[in-house]
């Protein structure tokens, strides 16, 4: 299953503040063997929100959103994930008694309004303040701040998605080519993809060294290792100078 992230906030996008959330979803993807297929950034704007989620509704991944839950005027992501989906927005009546049992009258009017979800949610627990995020089919809404939102990404991978862990995570090989210019490289890379299928390659040229490049293959160990070994007969015999690094 491909896994996404959707970063919520126009203070992302002004550059106020800095997203610390991919370097850590995908440390918690790597720990299970999974991967990060793609993120998006998003402002706090009403149509971009729904117009986002409504595409990534529609691909069935798994999709992490940081940030616009709250009961503020700029947080929009409850109802735009609501009419995204097409479905009402509800008072959860589990949301609406975490609340209530957190701040009591004060709940009302403002704060009550976090426990309006879209129709068909389900709460993701918030180990901080008990202030719930959501999951409506394979989205899980989580707020921006990183102490409440990250043992909430780790709780829903190990309740909702333990059996896409894989205890075989992917490796990653790379190799240091010299004297070569990318481009000579494209035949040989055309043909590995089409070999090995199963495996990725990144080519990195050097911005500082002429002629070098960084040169990686990733996938499951016994298709790299073939891969690997397809390579390096290749760099050996057409005399490309290498060198292994991981």
């Amino acid at each position: 299953m491909k896994v996404g992230l959707i970063l919520i906030g126009d203070e992302l996008l002004s550059g106020l503040r800095q997203d610390k959330h991919m370097p850590q979803v995908l440390q918690f993807l790597k720990a299970r063997g999974l991967s990060l297929a793609w993120v998006r950034m998003v402002g706090d704007d009403w149509d971009l929100l729904v117009q986002t989620l409504r595409e990534t509704f529609a691909t069935k991944e798994m999709v992490f959103s940081f940030g616009g839950i709250g009961a503020t005027p700029d947080d929009l992501t409850r109802q735009a994930a609501a009419t995204a989906a097409g479905v009402r927005l509800l008072r959860h009546p589990q949301a609406v008694a975490l609340i209530e049992g957190r701040f009591g009258e004060n709940a009302y009017p403002d704060r009550i309004r976090m426990g309006e979800l879209p129709d068909g949610s389900s709460l993701i627990p918030n180990p901080v303040n008990q202030m719930a995020g959501f999951k409506l089919h394979h989205h899980h809404f989580v707020p921006g701040f990183p102490n409440m939102s990250w043992p909430m990404v780790e709780w829903v991978l190990d309740t909702h998605y333990a059996q896409y862990a894989d205890p075989a995570p992917p490796v990653e090989y790379r190799w240091l080519l010299r004297d070569v210019q990318e481009s000579d490289l494209i035949p040989m890379m055309e043909t590995l993809l089409k070999t090995f299928p199963e495996v990725r390659l990144s080519s990195l040229p050097s911005t500082t060294e002429r002629r070098q490049i960084d040169f990686g293959l990733k996938g499951k160990e016994a298709a790299v290792a073939a891969a690997q070994t397809w390579f390096e007969a290749y760099v050996q015999r057409t005399g490309t100078a290498y060198e292994r690094l991981a």
